[in-house]
């Protein structure tokens, strides 16, 4: 017979020490981390980009104009690193978010050495990304 949950002790009722931890751990590798960006803070943001990259005109990186739904090194009037080249994935929010994150770790050997630490100005860049069509 199951026992009223206000006739536990109160021990039983509490979450478990792994289902908090569970909990916030998805929340924090959640896509919904950035789905919820800025476009016009992320216009401010990039502002720190603009010294390699534009919208749209290749600089000491690739143009922007078009980034979400391009195949990483894809640009063909662009010399991207060889370690880029050969990335293989296409450019959505999870990965804009690993690679302003950490380029490095994300993939190896590419030339890009800025990192965007704050995860509020990352989704709000990549909010702005996304309305480069």
């Amino acid at each position: 017979m199951r026992q009223d949950p206000a006739e536990q002790p109160p021990a039983a009722r509490r979450p478990t020490v792994a289902a908090v931890l569970s909990l916030a751990l998805a929340t924090a590798v959640s896509p919904t981390a950035w789905a919820g960006g800025d476009p016009a803070k992320g216009a401010d943001v990039y502002d720190k980009c603009i010294a390699c990259h534009s919208p749209s005109l290749n600089r000491i990186g690739p143009r922007h104009q078009g980034v979400v739904g391009r195949t990483a090194g894809g640009l063909t009037d662009f010399a991207y690193s060889p370690a880029l080249k050969k990335a293989g994935f296409v450019w959505d929010e999870a990965r804009l978010d690993q690679w302003l994150t950490n380029p490095e770790k994300l993939v190896p050997g590419n030339r890009m050495g800025f990192r965007l630490q704050d995860p509020a100005q990352r989704a709000d860049v990549i909010a702005y990304l996304k309305t480069l069509k």
